[in-house]
C-alpha cells in the first residue's frame, strides 16, 4: 500500500476551515493577527478554536503559525500568546525565529514545532540543526529543487519534510521582500505585503533636481518585470510523491473558500487516484480542474533546478482562466439548496458544482433567477450582501441528491 504524504491547506477564514475538511485536507494551517505572517488576517481567535474543534472531530490536525521574526516588543507581549496557545492547543506550531523556538520549548516543551519556510532551508544540514533544535519537521524553501530535495530526503530519513506544490510564488526569497516596506511602510514578513511585484514599471531617468520618465518598451513581453506565475506541481505530482515528502502544503490563507476547496479537492483526487494505480496516473484531468481557477498562470518553478521561460508572466497580472466562482451552497433542505453568490448570475447561465469525491461535478442551468430571501424572480442577481439564489432541488441531478451540503461550491464560465 503507498503511503501518501499529508495534504495541507491554508484557512484565513472559519468558513476556509470548513472547506477544507469537506474536500479532503489531512491538515489544516492558519495563523492569527499579531503572531504570523497575516496581519491582515480575518480570523478570530475563536474561529480558530472553533476551526481546531471541527477538524479534531473530523480526525484532521491543525497547525497555527507564528512563524513571525519577533522584535523586542513582540517578546514583550508573550504572556498573552501563551494564553491563546493554551486557550488553543494547536497539533503543532510552525515557527521561523529560534528566539521564538527556545521560548516555545520552554514555555511548551510537548508542543511540536514545524520549521517555517521563512527560515529558508535549503540544505540537509540545515534540517539537521533544526532537528537538533527540537523541530520535528522542516517546511523546505521554494527554491529547492526536485533533486536537491531527494538528496535531503537521503540525508535526513527521520525528519519531517514538507514542501510546497501549490500557490502565489514570491519575487524575493521566501518571503523575505523589503520593497513593501521601503516603498509603502507595509512589511511582508507580518504579512502586510503589497505586492509590489506584480504592479507595473516604467523606468526613471534622474537627472539632479528633475525627472525624465524613460516608458519601458511594452513589445511581446509587455513591462510586468517581477510578476511570477503561481507554482503548480500537479503536473508533476508523480514524481514528488515518488520522493517521499511527509506533508504537501498549498499556500494561501488570505485566499478564498472557493480557492481553497477547489485546489484541495484537486490535489486529493489525484492524491487518491495516484495511491490506487501509480504507475497509469494521469495529471491532466486534475490539471484540468486547477485551471478553472482565477491564477496568473501557473509554473513548476524550481523544481528543475532553474528557472524555465514559463516562471513569469511578463504581460499582465490579470487571471488567465476563462472560469470565475459562481457561489457556495449555504443552506439545503428537501425543496431546493441556497447558494450565496459570488458573481453575477443571469437566467441561463450553467454553473458547476465542484462535489468532493467527485472528478468532473454536474452542471446545472440556472432557469430563473429566484431570489432566495423572498422567492421573487428577478432578471438578474448581483454577488454582494449575502444575495443568495434559491436552486429548485428538481434542477439538480438526482443521482447526487445527497451530495449538495453546506459549503459546496460552484463556478461558471465568465
Amino acid at each position: 500500500m503507498i503511503k501518501l504524504p499529508e495534504l495541507l491547506a491554508p484557512a484565513g477564514t472559519l468558513d476556509a476551515f470548513k472547506t477544507a475538511i469537506l474536500y479532503g485536507a489531512d491538515a489544516i494551517y492558519a495563523g492569527l493577527p499579531g503572531f504570523s505572517m497575516r496581519a491582515r488576517a480575518k480570523i478570530t481567535v475563536d474561529d480558530v478554536y472553533a476551526g481546531i474543534q471541527l477538524a479534531h472531530s473530523a480526525g484532521r490536525r491543525v497547525y497555527l503559525a507564528f512563524n513571525l521574526f519577533a522584535h523586542e516588543r513582540d517578546f514583550a507581549n508573550m504572556d498573552r500568546v501563551a494564553d491563546v496557545l493554551e486557550y488553543l492547543r494547536p497539533d503543532a506550531l510552525i515557527i521561523s525565529d529560534p528566539g521564538v523556538m527556545m521560548w516555545v520549548r520552554e514555555h511548551f516543551p510537548d508542543m511540536p514545532i514545524h520549521v517555517s519556510t521563512q527560515a529558508n532551508i535549503c540544505s540537509a544540514e540545515s534540517v539537521k540543526f533544526w532537528q537538533r533544535a527540537g523541530a520535528r519537521l522542516c517546511v523546505l524553501a521554494r527554491e529547492v529543487s526536485h533533486d536537491e530535495f531527494k538528496v535531503i530526503r537521503e540525508k535526513c530519513p527521520d525528519m519531517g519534510l514538507e514542501i510546497f506544490v501549490h500557490g502565489a510564488m514570491c519575487m524575493s526569497y521566501s518571503g523575505r521582500c523589503l520593497l513593501s516596506n521601503f516603498i509603502t511602510g507595509r512589511p511582508a514578513n507580518r504579512g502586510a505585503c503589497a505586492q509590489l511585484c506584480r504592479w507595473k514599471y516604467d523606468v526613471i531617468l534622474r537627472e539632479h533636481e528633475t525627472g525624465i520618465e524613460m516608458p519601458l518598451d511594452e513589445d511581446e513581453h509587455g513591462a510586468y518585470i517581477l510578476n511570477a506565475r503561481d507554482l503548480c506541481l500537479m503536473p508533476r505530482l508523480d514524481a514528488v510523491i515518488e520522493s517521499r515528502p511527509d506533508s504537501l502544503k498549498i499556500e494561501g490563507r488570505n485566499r478564498s473558500e472557493y480557492y481553497v476547496g477547489a485546489v484541495v479537492h484537486a490535489y486529493r483526487m489525484a492524491m487518491d487516484a495516484y495511491a490506487r494505480d501509480p504507475d497509469n496516473f494521469d495529471s491532466a484531468p486534475f490539471m484540468d480542474e486547477l485551471n478553472k481557477l482565477e491564477t496568473r498562470g501557473y509554473t513548476t518553478a524550481f523544481f528543475d533546478g532553474v528557472l524555465g521561460p514559463d516562471a513569469h508572466n511578463y504581460t499582465s497580472a490579470r487571471s488567465t482562466s476563462d472560469w470565475h466562482v459562481a457561489g457556495v451552497i449555504t443552506n439545503t433542505n428537501a425543496d431546493a439548496i441556497t447558494l450565496e453568490l459570488r458573481n453575477e448570475i443571469r437566467p441561463g447561465d450553467n454553473i458547476t458544482f465542484i462535489l468532493p469525491g467527485v472528478l468532473h461535478g454536474p452542471t446545472v442551468q440556472i432557469r430563473n433567477v429566484i431570489n432566495a430571501k423572498n422567492g421573487e424572480i428577478l432578471p438578474k442577481m448581483s454577488a454582494g450582501q449575502h444575495n443568495s439564489l434559491l436552486v429548485p432541488r428538481a434542477w439538480l441531478p438526482p443521482e447526487f441528491a445527497d451530495a449538495f451540503t453546506p459549503y459546496i461550491l460552484a463556478y461558471k464560465h465568465k
